[in-house]
């Protein structure tokens, strides 16, 4: 009966999602239902007994607010402090100085489709630094896309390789990279250059190797996709060049002071991000007025707030549907077939990944799936003899990638919206180099975590 209920549940919150309703709304109520389900059924209670109100019905807020509590001291305040810096890096001109630069040796090459494929590698570098899909996604949209198209590439292509840059959602500055590496119980540092790392290049190579031929073919085979310009103009100040050097500030700062480079001084994401603008506010000040300088750090603090309100909310709303289906007993069920079918560990991290895989293409985010079974990863990795991070890296790269191939996820709507093509028929494109990286990310994933 409980399974039934569960996967009743289950699929209401993924049919709400799908049809556009709030997801954060969705998984609190999938949660709650579950734990109100777990308490009727005698499965399991919201809360242990030591921290318990007295009251079980009340537990299932308590829970919330402890939750909520804990997410926002810890994750949700690195998510916060990252969003706000990306939003500040782009309203002060600083990412578009990266990109440019980035970006301005491929209109030197003649083969338009190596261009392409090498364009694609570097603006997944580039994600490590701006980690916003749909920001980067416009920004490319301004400075690649042209050049693209200059060079006989498709409007459709170009705009498919552009969606695709921040598939893999690499480096510290990455909510779900914060998250897995929280989860893994390491720190974020060490999960980004001993594990994703290594996948991460495999990864990319595929996809580039991918879209060169993908692309070629669809372009040959769709001869009557005429190339046009974009009248894509650029929003924000027009800074010198130097300014790409400052969205590369936190990473260069993490990973300086990290064990692999000098165990002597400590830093986290928030302090990096905090020094990090505190040296853009000072460059700032060279060039405009202190009046100003000083108005705009509430780009900052703005950007703060948007981010607790759409992404750690998702965090908190995911970590209670998890929790919800732990309570009901689901994920014991679900574990206990795959133990007692003898299920072999890289059997069950590949039917994880199928399982987000599908969420995040429903969904349309990455965020919202891998934030709903984060949650529960370490356990099963427990109970089937895997390390943890094992089981998230694939899960949490499979997020990135899924998105990738979603008509509704926000970075393929926006740059199809720009380029004036269908999404629809844009997710084509995408589809074949995506599901090549899932094979490469998860068969890596493996021989590197196991």
């Amino acid at each position: 009966m409980t399974t039934l209920i569960s996967l009743i549940v289950i699929f209401a919150v993924g049919y709400l999602i799908v049809k556009r309703y709030n997801p954060q709304t969705s998984l609190f109520l999938g949660g709650m239902v579950l734990m109100a389900a777990g308490i009727l059924f005698d499965t399991g209670m919201p809360l242990p007994e030591s921290a318990s109100s007295g009251s079980a019905a009340l537990d299932i807020f308590t829970f919330v607010k402890q939750t909520t509590s804990k997410t926002v001291a810890g994750l949700g305040l690195i998510i916060m402090a990252v969003g706000g810096f990306a939003h500040y890096m782009d309203h002060i001109g600083a990412s578009r100085a990266l990109v440019n630069i980035a970006i301005k040796p491929l209109g030197y090459l003649k083969a338009p489709y190596l261009v392409m494929a090498l364009g694609y590698i570097i603006g997944q570098i580039l994600n490590i630094f701006i980690p916003s899909a749909s920001g980067l996604g416009l920004l490319l949209m301004v400075t690649l896309y042209p050049v693209l198209v200059r060079l006989g590439v498709s409007k459709m292509s170009a705009t498919a390789v552009i969606a695709t840059a921040a598939c893999l959602d690499l480096g510290p500055a990455s909510g779900n990279v914060n998250l897995a590496a929280r989860t893994a119980d390491m720190p974020v540092t060490e999960y980004f250059i001993t594990y994703q790392l290594p996948v991460a290049i495999a990864t990319m190579l595929t996809i580039a190797i991918l879209h060169f031929f993908v692309q070629r073919w669809f372009d040959v085979r769709e001869t009557s996709d005429e190339n046009t310009d974009i009248n894509a103009t650029e929003n924000g100040a027009n800074p010198p060049a130097w300014y790409a050097l400052l969205p590369i500030i936190p990473l260069a700062l993490i990973l300086l002071f990290s064990p692999m480079m000098l165990d002597t001084v400590k830093i986290d994401v928030v302090t990096s991000m905090l020094i990090s603008i505190a040296v853009a506010m000072l460059c700032e000040g060279f060039r405009r007025s202190p009046k100003e300088v000083f108005a705009d750090i509430l780009i900052y603090f703005d950007s703060m707030g948007r981010q607790f309100a759409r992404v750690v909310t998702l965090v908190i709303a995911g970590q209670t549907f998890a929790h919800g289906l732990k309570t009901i007993g689901l994920l014991d069920t679900v574990i206990e077939g795959a133990l007692a079918a003898n299920v072999a560990p890289a059997l069950m991290v590949i039917l994880m990944v199928i399982i987000i895989t599908l969420a995040a293409i429903l969904m349309g985010s990455g965020n919202a799936p891998f934030f709903s079974f984060a949650a529960m990863v370490p356990e099963i990795a427990g109970k089937v003899g895997v390390p943890a991070v094992a089981m998230l890296m694939p899960m949490q790269l499979a997020s990135g990638i899924a998105r990738s191939m979603s008509p509704i996820t926000g970075a393929i709507v926006a740059v199809a919206g720009v380029a004036g093509v269908s999404p629809f028929e844009l997710v084509k494109r995408t589809a074949i180099p995506m599901v090549g990286a899932l094979i490469v990310s998860t068969t890596v994933s493996l021989i590197v975590g196991l």
